[in-house]
């Protein structure tokens, strides 16, 4: 699973579905069987929202990291006895996450049976952070991931690191890795994505189609919640009124992110936060899943023509799984059916043993 082999073009429905447009065949996974009765993209998502977990963890370490001047994000450290030398993974949540989404949970889990040390970092406001500062997380600070592996680079002395992101996190992990190329940390060994929002535009728009909308206002209801949190912290850094028609992401992108990030619009903000700019530059093995039911993840045509050819990575498109979801059957002796949480550890170990 460490490079990006083709796999021969096949007669199921499956292979078909994996086809880009120039004819290519692209990894298909058969290994992830949906749930009984949750098979669907959109049953996929909604019941990796709903269903209760119980993950039990031990008690992490708190570490303020300072990613800008006068910036910190806080990351929760989960360290083996021996932290220089384990693995070390640093794992970003996604659009209106945490370090308390299940999936962050899960893979701490797995990474901590798989004797790796987990660093779960919180974007900028995220984890109880609105009050740190007045600024705003959005997809393109890859240099947030960064100075999270700098500092436990230079604090730790791990020697070797993974990058690990879902979603908007995905994207973020990817981009840090393209940025990085073949100039990275020589401790940086793997990045692993599981439905990276790498294609900014297109996914945006899709989220806003009918059978979508539900997720968008869930994502506009909690955006707004934040922006009103960050405006009464600091009333004279930000202004609710710029809310006010918002019906869409692509809108509150416009009006908001692009306006309080420095970019001049939605578009300048999706073409230039975008992984799918340097995914041809990442030099180190990677791992990207992605669900062919996904609701609104859209991979672009010349973005998976990028990743084939791309001799360190493996683009894994299963039929099923949904966004982030990709829950399985349990297996009865430990393994909860989280297929992604599972995929992506297995997949360090893999490349970095």
């Amino acid at each position: 699973m460490g490079s990006s082999q083709i796999s021969p073009p096949s007669n199921d429905e499956s292979s078909r579905k994996n086809q880009d447009d120039a004819g290519n065949s692209r990894p298909v996974s058969s290994t992830f069987h949906p749930r009984r009765w949750l098979g669907g993209g959109h049953v996929q998502t909604i019941a990796s929202f709903l269903l209760q977990r119980k993950i039990h963890l031990p008690v992490p370490e708190e570490r303020l990291v300072e990613v800008a001047p006068g910036i910190n994000v806080r990351c929760w450290c989960y360290w083996q006895p021996h932290r220089a030398q384990a693995m070390t993974l640093i794992v970003v949540h996604g659009l209106e996450g945490s370090s308390d989404s299940q999936y962050m949970l899960g893979v701490a889990r797995n990474g901590l049976a798989a004797r790796m040390n987990v660093v779960l970092v919180n974007q900028r406001n995220c984890g109880g952070m609105d009050h740190c500062a007045p600024t705003l997380y959005n997809s393109s600070l890859s240099g947030d991931v960064a100075a999270a592996a700098k500092n436990v680079i230079e604090n730790d002395g791990v020697s070797r690191f993974a990058l690990v992101g879902f979603s908007m996190g995905g994207n973020l992990v990817l981009k840090c890795a393209g940025e990085w190329g073949s100039e990275g940390p020589p401790q940086f060994k793997a990045v692993a994505a599981v439905c990276p929002a790498m294609d900014l535009a297109a996914s945006a728009d899709a989220l806003h189609e009918p059978a979508n909308r539900i997720y968008e206002w869930y994502f506009l209801m909690q955006l707004f919640r934040r922006l009103r949190a960050k405006a009464k912290l600091f009333p004279k850094d930000f202004d609710t009124r710029r809310l006010r028609g918002v019906t869409s992401l692509r809108l509150f992108d416009d009006r908001i992110t692009a306006h309080y990030c420095g970019f001049t619009g939605a578009d300048d903000y999706y073409a230039r936060a975008a992984a799918a700019n340097v995914v041809d530059r990442i030099a180190v093995p990677g791992l990207i899943l992605h669900a062919a039911n996904d609701p609104f993840i859209r991979m672009q045509p010349e973005t998976l023509k990028k990743i084939a050819e791309n001799p360190h990575l493996t683009y894994v498109e299963t039929a099923d799984g949904g966004h982030c979801a990709f829950v399985g059957e349990p297996d009865g002796n430990g393994y909860d059916g989280h297929w992604a949480e599972r995929e992506v550890v297995e997949f360090v170990k893999s490349v970095a043993s």
